[in-house]
């Protein structure tokens, strides 16, 4: 089988990097729908050089590696990678004219970002995901969550969101054709709540809040720019070299679809651009309803994620004073728990019940119910070490259930 990938742009192109040293897939068609620089040779040196993780060479094969892309034909828009063949599309931008079908390609990953509406009509006039569908691919991955446009419109039956190792197999192969991989920010947050949800029990949840301290994405700006006609956050335009942005993430909307019990659990996620160009955190608080005789404490979450990170490759558990750049390609990590910055403290928390309706003429109008609240640290490299290489493992996993 061959895979289609449509889009080298951060995430594709590292896809890209991911697969050619895997080579479970017997070769490559990318689309990027346009001419790169003025010959192919443009685009193999940007596919062989990343500002943020080195040479695709020494990625590959380590410091004594030679160059790894060779039989360049600009005609034939071909090359090889590392022995993988690669061919590059350069004609069509509308996901329904994109000659999957004439490439023998079956399975496709979407990672432009540009079409995440699973909704969407695949003759929609600025292209749709579904259009892939179209275009003859079988099953389309998408880098990124879904986003439905149009108010009131349900989720396609044909549609699913899934993390590796959180609920892989809610994907169902004779009825899901359109699969979301969720985020890099969802994926490590969903490492971080399921470990929990699991050992103290959702029941026990009364709120949680996370703040992700993300490195800066495509979108920004490099300097500072006017915004566009219509634009209501202002701050998307500034400059990502000389500030911190604060913005928004879907993460807790894509979080509920991976973890159902989310879903009754009162949630709040944030977002701050900071100026690197990869590794970011999440700082997850909850507050969670305890027995103040025996409260948690810092030791039994840690223990939680110890004792998880022995189960699957997923989730890390570190003991080590990291920095950002310590984790940057750390291999397969959704999450890296930074164990020694997690903090509990436990209080009486008094509820005034003459304020709820329902409680009008009790007895003992307040009551003291014990709160623990902890703070928990995880660290994920929103590129190539934590959401690419898991995004591959969902691609491959999705190849596997054709065959």
């Amino acid at each position: 089988m061959k895979l289609g990938i449509n889009g080298l742009g951060r995430i594709g192109k590292l896809t890209l990097w991911h697969h050619v040293g895997r080579k479970y897939f017997s070769g490559i068609v990318a689309n990027t729908g346009r001419e790169i620089g003025t010959k192919l040779e443009d685009l193999a040196a940007a596919i062989e050089r990343d500002s943020s993780y080195g040479r695709l060479a020494n990625y590959l094969n380590g410091y004594k590696a030679g160059r790894v892309i060779e039989n360049l034909n600009n005609d034939e828009g071909t090359m090889t990678v590392n022995g993988v063949p690669l061919k590059i599309l350069r004609e069509e931008r509308n996901p329904k004219d994109i000659k999957w079908k004439e490439n023998d390609i079956r399975l496709v990953v979407d990672s432009t970002g540009v079409f995440t509406d699973p909704t969407a009509d695949a003759d929609a006039p600025r292209g749709a995901f579904r259009g892939h569908l179209e275009a003859g691919a079988e099953k389309v991955i998408l880098s990124a969550p879904f986003k439905i446009k149009a108010k009131g419109m349900n989720m396609p039956e044909d549609a699913v969101t899934t993390v590796m190792g959180i609920n892989e197999e809610d994907y169902i192969p004779s009825q899901h054709n359109l699969i979301s991989a969720a985020s890099c920010t969802t994926t490590c947050l969903s490492y971080m709540i399921k470990p929990l949800l699991d050992q103290i029990g959702a029941d026990n949840f009364l709120s949680a809040s996370m703040v992700t301290v993300h490195a800066a994405t495509g979108s920004q700006k490099v300097l500072d720019s006017l915004p566009k006609t219509g634009a209501v956050d202002l701050r998307k335009n500034r400059s990502i070299l000389n500030n911190i942005i604060l913005t928004t993430t879907g993460a807790a909307k894509a979080l509920r679809l991976v973890i159902p019990e989310m879903k009754h659990i009162g949630f709040i996620a944030e977002s701050v651009r900071i100026p690197t160009s990869t590794g970011s955190l999440i700082v997850l608080v909850l507050n969670l309803q305890d027995d103040i005789d025996d409260p948690i404490k810092r030791e039994r979450i840690n223990s939680i994620y110890r004792e998880f990170s022995q189960t699957g490759k997923y989730l890390k558990y570190s003991d080590a004073h990291n920095v950002s750049s310590d984790i940057i390609g750390s291999p397969f990590a959704a999450t890296i728990i930074e164990g020694t910055e997690t903090h509990t403290r436990t209080a009486s928390i008094r509820v005034n019940l003459d304020r709820l309706q329902c409680a009008t003429g009790v007895d003992k109008p307040n009551i003291d119910v014990p709160v623990t609240q902890a703070v928990i640290y995880g660290w994920y490299d929103n590129e190539l070490g934590s959401y690419t290489n898991m995004l591959a493992d969902r691609t491959v996993s999705i190849a596997e259930s054709m065959l």
